[in-house]
């Protein structure tokens, strides 16, 4: 990788619009990518990409101190903004699951619906070939029959210290991994909704354990995951589809549109607005030029 990629001198626009322009582009995109890392259906990875600042993030999780000290002007309104979006709409959330579980479930499974068009078409930038199906086949397939194994045999998960070192760990892998929206593995389990009601009340009973496992799997992974995107891309991101589009089917709440004229016809009608709401991020994102980092 070249270094130019990871300079910090400001971009040819950015010095034009000055910088004070420069560091309020930087909170909107870190409070974007806030939103986009606990929104079910929009990853906070595939935004990093979309806003040219995911090879950034990454050197900053493979060699924090060091690239914090070149790019401390960035990164510090990005870090900001990010915390922003990510408490904000975690509240928003957790309001919404509660008091209208279905239709929120439907609107979420409506913006992975359509999402999907952009994560297969960065899926096959590097190409596609049969290993990239195999890995696609195989994640699905692992992860619909575990998952609805659970749901089979009604395993009530209690969230307690160890699930949200998991939750914290599915989190961190949403920014690692372009495409892994961290809720496609924590709603099928009931995670979900107590993790993000959690973070908007800034619950530190679930606020400590979830920052320690995202810490841990930073430490563990980011290197690791790093390599797998640059040697094997697709190969990781179709598998990583395979999961989201398993894991989606999962949480569809089938009998809620069959128990009553209304509530299939509001389902679908969420379904709907989610579908249509990510067709429209993806047209905007590839419109955009937002300066690389």
């Amino acid at each position: 990788m070249e270094d130019s990629v990871y300079k910090t001198e400001p971009t040819a626009k950015e010095r034009k619009k000055g910088v004070p322009t420069a560091v309020g582009l930087r909170l909107l995109q870190g409070a974007l990518i806030g939103l986009g890392a606990v929104l079910p259906g929009i990853s906070g990875g595939v935004l990093c990409v979309v806003f040219g600042i995911y090879r950034t993030i990454m050197k900053l999780l493979s060699n924090p101190i060091q690239t914090f000290k070149k790019q401390y002007r960035v990164l510090i309104p990005l870090i900001l903004g990010g915390g922003f979006g990510f408490v904000v709409v975690a509240k928003l959330l957790g309001f919404l699951l509660d008091r209208y579980p279905n239709p929120s479930v439907c609107l979420f499974v409506g913006l992975i619906g359509g999402m999907l068009l952009s994560l297969f078409r960065e899926a096959e930038e590097k190409g596609r070939s049969k290993g990239s199906l195999i890995s696609f086949g195989i994640c699905f397939a692992v992860v619909f029959i575990l998952l609805l194994s659970l749901n089979m045999i009604h395993i009530t998960i209690m969230p307690n210290f160890i699930w949200y070192l998991f939750c914290g760990f599915c989190i961190a892998l949403s920014i690692i991994a372009p495409g892994m929206s961290f809720s496609t593995l924590l709603m099928p389990l009931g995670l979900y909704t107590p993790l993000v009601t959690g973070i908007g009340n800034l619950d530190l009973d679930i606020l400590i354990p979830s920052g320690v496992g995202a810490i841990l799997t930073v430490i563990l992974l980011a290197k690791a995951v790093n390599g797998l995107m640059e040697h094997h891309y697709s190969l990781v991101f179709h598998g990583i589809i395979g999961v989201v589009i398993a894991a989606t089917i999962v949480i569809i709440p089938f009998r809620s549109f069959v128990e009553s004229a209304a509530s299939g016809g509001i389902n679908l009608s969420c379904m709907a607005v989610g579908i249509v709401a990510a067709l429209a991020l993806d047209r905007f994102n590839r419109k955009i030029e937002i300066p690389a980092i």
